[in-house]
């Protein structure tokens, strides 16, 4: 059953479907204006070992699969990838914004640190979205100068700031570097292969040293925008903080077989992992209609503050019983007697 009828191709377009159905019916007065941004994140899942995506994750410990999701500011996941654990997350980010088959429009990318890098910072410039990490170690990050000498008109930042920007090497591969944004636009090329060859471990390439100096320019101005705006970093942190909620909800409905995926065919690894973003997805579509029908009704319309609706999350899950229902009859005996003579 599940080889006949069970495709990804047919689980990614019930996914896309389902997402723009709860894009068309949310209602702007209670969940605010459509929204043109979303956080990306991963999550380990357990696995079989004998494959070729399994690995022994560093961070957190244990043989497994990442998966990385793609979930816009009112929990609506639009993009879910199926990753081995040493894979670049800024790859990963990249291709789910591009990838996604929804009526969303991107304008703007919420990372951890682990989904940024200076490389990806240009990439993201070149496709026309803004990438916008939460950076760990902000306080050892550094500042590019945009001219040299230029670092006088700065002296109360003298600490942080390093070399001038080469602009010279920018313009010079200017044709490469939008060559390889192309290849990605147009999925000629996957994501992760192309940022594999644009890695430190391949510093004398000259596209590469181009893609980093330009990283370095956006990441200087992020930089300034972030340490200047509280604004900013609220945003951020209250994107990451939906897609961490939605990595919470995962345990609670794919609770089958432990909680991992059980195959070692790439095939029937992602199968599961769409199954699960297509169950959580439908499951804040129907609590997006539950909630726009109970405060259609004015006692409670009229008790929900600006404060109140800021908070409301469709990605609840209390009310679900996920294990079914059993009802108990004490006024009947089980039938065993019957059953234990048949046996015998």
């Amino acid at each position: 059953m599940r080889h006949r009828f069970i495709q990804k191709s047919t689980l990614r377009a019930a996914i896309s479907q389902v997402a723009n159905a709860t894009f068309a019916v949310r209602l702007p007065e209670i969940w605010g204006e459509g929204t043109t941004t979303c956080a990306s994140d991963s999550k380990k899942f357990g696995s079989w070992d004998q494959n070729l995506m399994a690995e022994w994750h560093i961070r957190y410990g244990g043989r497994g699969v990442m998966i990385y999701w793609h979930v816009e500011s009112k929990s609506v996941c639009i993009y879910s990838q199926l990753k081995r654990c040493s894979s670049s997350e800024v790859s990963a980010m990249i291709e789910g914004v591009l990838r996604h088959d929804t009526d969303m429009e991107v304008q703007k990318s919420y990372t951890d640190s682990h989904g940024q890098s200076e490389v990806g910072f240009a990439f993201c410039h070149l496709l026309g979205f803004d990438l916008l990490p939460h950076l760990k170690a902000v306080a050892s990050q550094k500042l590019y100068l945009p001219e040299t000498d230029s670092g006088g008109h700065y002296s109360n930042l003298a600490d942080i700031l390093t070399r001038p920007i080469k602009w010279d090497l920018i313009r010079e591969q200017y044709d490469e570097m939008i060559k390889y944004a192309t290849a990605l636009r147009l999925a000629t090329a996957e994501a992760e292969a192309i940022l594999r060859r644009f890695t430190r471990g391949n510093p004398q390439h000259p596209t590469y040293q181009a893609l980093a100096e330009l990283g370095k320019v956006l990441k200087t101005i992020f930089l300034c925008r972030y340490i200047d705006s509280e604004g900013l970093r609220r945003e951020i942190h209250e994107g990451l903080n939906v897609v961490e909620n939605w990595n919470s909800t995962n345990g609670f409905i794919f609770y089958g077989k432990s909680g991992e995926v059980a195959s070692n065919r790439l095939e029937d690894q992602e199968l599961p992992v769409l199954s699960l973003h297509l169950l959580q997805l439908c499951l804040v579509y129907v609590n997006t209609l539950m909630i726009q029908r109970v405060l259609s009704e004015k006692p409670w319309c009229n008790r929900m503050k600006a404060a109140d609706l800021r908070a409301l999350s469709p990605l609840i899950y209390s009310h679900v019983n996920p294990y079914g229902r059993f009802d108990l009859d004490m006024s009947k005996r089980l039938p065993i007697e019957a059953d234990l003579a048949m046996a015998a």
